[in-house]
């Protein structure tokens, strides 16, 4: 008998979850490769085992699936049909002649390199956050809105005791009602989206009555707890000497300008913001994939323009974990037909597409509805930094467009180093295009994390045993 084909998930977040399964099913061996200790991504982050959490399922909503995931995981790594790889920071993926080599590095220190041989590769690497700088944001205590939820979620600790919650995108109403649950001070919610941009979707929102219960849950959740819910307002700025101590925010105009004389000063020790997700696309960049704007480009197969490779879930677009679900069944199961040398038949995942076509009509309006102030630039101060990891202050990129006549990213980032750091751009980028009117293009890295020179040094000419497959 011949040996069974090999599939290479990278992302164990809902959509590679579901695309391993899917693969596994259909007798194609699957070798998941994820950079956390343990699977689920960041929806399905869990608290550590050694803090023996009694009700781990209350910070989650759709508990229920994930046990699916869960336990369909442990049954096939069991079986032998998947092996579950943790702790394994990919950061190049290679073409070869006869399949596709994985470069990863190992533990939580990255210093120690592994590779994975596939015959074929699945991104489900997931999104991160969009956050925009204002005057005081890198003050100790402002975090990101999924920081503070994954310090809920994977450590059951507050960030502190009275936080606000602030920006635009649905992740906001989570994060803050299960702030609010677990005992912290809820002084605001602070979200700049109005509520008649939901009446403007309200066709494609009303389409998915599931989703609007669950909002409607949070809202009431956000009642009971009497949070102060602020509408069609932004943060202006963040106050404190050690660490913040207040925030503030102020009413937005018709065209997202601050309104002069509606600021208020809201005090606070944590300010959890968030302005929506981004894709995560740096290994499909490297391997050459087509994008759409700054979403991998896919067919209804979730088959990218690279022979051998799928993608699915928010690096094909930010659209949530239904959707990402959804599109990881298609890739596996797709993937799975294609390695064993047949057609793929529509028809196995004919009512998963259909939730696929819902779920990204969903997404498509909530995009419509939250999208971050168009003039937040003008607020940012030329003292501000915008790069933390150089330390580029606002003045500086203005400097290199205004007066040293940059034109693109890539000029602006050699003229004053942002984007050099440890991130590669990934938190600056968006904030250094919106403040030189650059347009903000994949950057075509060609690793997609830093990498030590001994790594690369001592890169093996065969696959090591522990990360081999």
């Amino acid at each position: 008998m011949s040996e069974r084909p090999r599939l290479a998930v990278i992302g164990a977040g809902p959509a590679g979850l579901a695309a391993a399964l899917a693969a596994a099913e259909r007798g194609v061996r699957v070798t998941l490769i994820d950079s956390a200790a343990a699977a689920g991504g960041q929806f399905y982050r869990q608290p550590a085992t050694e803090l023996r959490a009694r009700r781990p399922q209350a910070l989650h909503h759709q508990w229920r699936t994930w046990e699916r995931l869960r336990d369909g995981l442990n049954d096939h790594v069991t079986a032998g049909a998947v092996r579950h790889l943790t702790d394994h920071h990919v950061w190049f993926v290679e073409r070869l002649p006869d399949g596709f080599t994985v470069h990863a590095l190992l533990g939580p220190e990255q210093d120690d390199p592994a590779t994975v041989r596939a015959d074929a590769v699945l991104l489900a690497t997931g999104g991160y956050e969009h956050v925009l700088p204002f005057p005081g944001w890198t003050l100790p205590g402002v975090l990101t809105a999924g920081g503070a939820q994954a310090m809920l979620k994977g450590t059951l600790t507050l960030p502190s005791r009275t936080a606000v919650v602030a920006g635009t995108g649905p992740l906001l109403l989570p994060v803050a009602t299960g702030l609010a649950a677990a005992g912290a001070e809820l002084a605001a919610l602070v979200e700049s989206a109005e509520p008649r941009a939901f009446v403007r979707q309200s066709r494609a929102l009303a389409a998915q009555p599931g989703k609007l219960g669950e909002g409607a849950a949070y809202a009431g959740r956000l009642l009971r707890h009497r949070v102060r819910t602020l509408f069609r307002h932004t943060v202006v700025e963040a106050h404190g000497t050690e660490r913040v101590e207040s925030v503030t925010v102020a009413a937005l105009d018709a065209d997202g300008r601050a309104r002069p004389g509606t600021g208020r000063r809201i005090t606070c020790d944590t300010l959890a913001v968030s302005h929506g997700m981004l894709p995560h696309t740096d290994l499909a960049e490297s391997l050459g994939c087509r994008l759409d704007g700054l979403d991998v480009h896919v067919d209804d197969e979730q088959r990218t323009d690279v022979p051998g490779v799928w993608a699915a879930g928010e690096t094909t677009g930010i659209g949530g974990s239904a959707l990402a679900l959804a599109e990881g069944h298609i890739a596996g199961s797709s993937a799975a037909a294609r390695l064993r040398g047949t057609e793929p038949d529509p028809g196995e995942w004919a009512t998963v597409a259909k939730s696929r076509t819902r779920e990204r009509e969903f997404a498509a309006a909530l995009d419509r509805v939250y999208r971050p102030p168009a003039h937040w630039s003008e607020r940012v101060t030329d003292d501000t930094v915008v790069c933390r990891c150089e330390e580029v202050t606002a003045g500086t990129v203005r400097e290199a467009v205004d007066e040293l006549g940059a034109g693109d990213l890539r000029t602006v980032k050699l003229l004053t180093r942002a984007g050099m750091g440890w991130c590669q751009g990934r938190m600056c980028g968006p904030a250094v295009a919106g403040l030189t009117g650059c347009q903000l293009v994949p950057s075509r890295r060609p690793f997609a994390r830093p990498v030590p020179l001994g790594v690369l040094a001592q890169e093996p000419d065969q696959p090591t045993e522990r990360g081999s497959s």
